[in-house]
């Protein structure tokens, strides 16, 4: 088979190569630059290439087509390869083919990376041989090649999932769906639920869907009673409209049901030891826990390793404490429901720092957690109208600011003991910084300084 990869990135490298070690032969096209470290995985395997192009003439040749994820359908290369009727997946469906190894495929608008690398965390901590792969940044059809692993954890995102067909996961995970990519999926809600939903259309009674019973949408678009595969729905509350997998009972209690109906299974854990924050990410442990008692794991293991889990960088990361004030960065929280989760799980007096690039906002649901547990408001952008209009009747203080290391001074003169100071901006980041990483690092690096010359001080006394 010859086939033409569409998109020079990590998905789409790593399909090239797993193509080319299946004895297929391969092109690659991307029309954009190749980053080099690709360029050279390419140029070393002899796979030939283009950039800054596709040469239609040359796509038109293929027997099928990896598509890169970023890659919307109405792009004229796409258009003119469904006028031909050639074949178009993704690296994941031309990954599945080619790997018998158990995969834990996780997918939901919010809470899929951490839920990932969650369960990826509890399965190796338990000594299983387990790959990290998908949407986390690494390739799954390259490691596919080796193929090494028992079990697979891999985020998938919508675009990931619209381009699979036969792709069969062995436990899929649905954390939740509000609106979003919907320009993608003509403005539907339903278009894009029905996109998530493909991650367990193809299971069958030897596989478990993990889904969250709280989300309307899920119960709105998911028919339950079709679908042979064995379901394990989870909710922050006890549900008698459903037999669930896992809920708590408490604050930091769960009851986990592997066979929910037979109540002769049930067992109780404690999530106490995690240092994760919010109710999101209470969930976010429901399906990282099922996935891996379902691996085997035991009750007291997965106690363990919940308390050695780090976060991945500006998700709601510790960072220090000066003067009693605990720094928290949640620079990744570039949308307002992102910020919601940060504010909602915070329960001790919050100095906010926010503002950036406002993407049509609507910040009305953030208004009551504002009043409730906002002490200060600083604005941290370059146009902080619409945060002081909707903000500054409100909270009792606010300032603004374009400078981080300003942000963080004024908000350690203004944090008493036992505050949290909580950067959690609710925008994108472009007005001032590079990405939401550097705006998170620059906010890591302001506090580091203030701890390093408290520490000098208090030396040199």
């Amino acid at each position: 088979m010859h086939y033409v990869i569409l998109g020079a990135g990590e998905s789409g490298v790593g399909a090239a190569l797993l193509a080319q070690a299946k004895g297929h032969t391969v092109f690659v096209s991307d029309k954009s630059p190749i980053q080099p470290a690709y360029k050279q995985k390419l140029e070393a395997a002899g796979i030939p290439f283009e950039e800054n192009q596709h040469t239609e003439a040359e796509i038109l040749r293929a027997d099928e087509v990896v598509k890169s994820p970023g890659i919307p359908e109405k792009a004229p290369i796409i258009q003119a390869l469904r006028a031909k009727g050639t074949p178009i997946i993704s690296e994941i469906e031309l990954a599945g083919r080619y790997t018998q190894a158990r995969c834990i495929c996780i997918t939901g608008t919010n809470g899929k990376t951490t839920t990932t690398l969650l369960t990826y965390h509890l399965l190796k901590e338990a000594g299983l041989s387990v790959g990290l792969a998908g949407n986390v940044g690494y390739s799954l059809a390259e490691q596919v090649i080796e193929d090494q692993h028992d079990y697979y954890v891999v985020e998938l995102s919508s675009f990931q999932l619209d381009d699979t067909y036969e792709f069969q996961p062995w436990i899929s995970v649905l954390l939740n769906i509000t609106p979003d990519h919907l320009d993608r999926y003509g403005y539907s809600l339903e278009s894009y639920a029905r996109a998530k939903l493909r991650i367990m259309r193809n299971q069958d009674s030897n596989g478990y869907f993990i889904y969250n019973a709280d989300d309307e949408n899920i119960q709105r678009y998911f028919q339950a009673a079709l679908r042979p595969v064995q379901q394990l729905p989870f909710s922050l509350h006890h549900r008698p409209d459903y037999h669930l997998g896992a809920y708590y009972l408490a604050d930091a209690q769960v009851c986990v049901d592997l066979q929910p109906g037979y109540y002769n299974k049930t067992e109780q854990l404690s999530t106490a030891a995690s240092p994760l924050i919010g109710q999101h990410n209470r969930q976010n442990m429901l399906a990282a826990v099922l996935c891996a008692r379902l691996a085997g794991i035991e009750k007291a293991q997965i106690e363990t390793s919940l308390a050695s889990f780090h976060n991945a960088d500006h998700r709601l990361q510790p960072v220090g404490d000066i003067g009693g004030a605990r720094f928290i960065n949640d620079s990744k929280a570039t949308n307002v429901e992102a910020a919601w989760y940060a504010l909602d799980g915070i329960h001790q007096p919050i100095i906010w720092i926010a503002g950036g690039t406002d993407k049509g906002n609507d910040y009305s649901t953030l208004i009551p957690l504002a009043q409730h547990k906002v002490k200060a408001l600083i604005c941290l952008g370059v146009d902080n109208e619409k945060l002081k209009a909707n903000f500054g009747p409100v909270v009792p203080h606010l300032e603004e600011t374009r400078s981080m290391t300003d942000a963080v001074q004024r908000a350690v003169g203004l944090a008493a003991p036992g505050d949290v100071v909580l950067l959690s901006p609710a925008c994108a980041s472009f007005d001032l910084f590079r990405n939401y990483e550097d705006r998170g690092r620059q906010f890591m690096q302001a506090v580091q300084q203030l701890i390093d010359d408290k520490t000098n001080e208090e030396a040199n006394e």
